[in-house]
C-alpha cells in the first residue's frame, strides 16, 4: 500500500472509530439538525456535561465537529453535513441484514 493510501485509510478508520460510541452517533445525528451548545447535547444524550465534552473532544480531534465560542457558551456543528448520507448507507446495511435474518428464520 502506498504511503498516501495508508494515510487516507488511517484517517478514515479514525473517523469511523470516533463514531463507534452510541452517544457520539446521537450527538452527530442531533448536529445534523443544526448547531447545539453543550447543555443541549447533555440533555439529548442523557449524560453529564463532562462525559459529553469528552465525546465532543474525540469528535473534534478527527474533524467531525467544529466549535464556535459565543460569550460563555460553546456551540458545536458538524464540519461535514454529508455524514447524513453515511448514516443512510449504514441504515440500508442494517435493513438488508434484518431481511437476511428474517429469510433464514422464516
Amino acid at each position: 500500500m502506498r504511503k498516501a493510501n495508508k494515510a487516507r485509510t488511517n484517517q478514515r478508520a479514525n473517523v469511523i472509530k470516533a463514531l463507534s460510541h452510541p452517544s457520539r452517533v446521537l450527538i452527530a445525528e442531533s448536529l445534523l439538525e443544526g448547531e447545539r451548545c453543550v447543555q443541549d447535547l447533555t440533555q439529548i444524550v442523557g449524560a453529564d456535561i463532562s462525559t459529553v465534552s469528552k465525546h465532543l473532544t474525540v469528535m473534534k480531534a478527527v474533524g467531525l465537529v467544529e466549535i464556535e465560542k459565543r460569550g460563555l457558551n460553546a456551540f458545536y456543528r458538524l464540519s461535514c453535513p454529508c455524514l447524513g448520507d453515511f448514516f443512510s448507507c449504514v441504515d440500508k446495511i442494517g435493513k438488508a441484514q434484518l431481511r437476511t435474518l428474517a429469510e433464514a428464520t422464516g
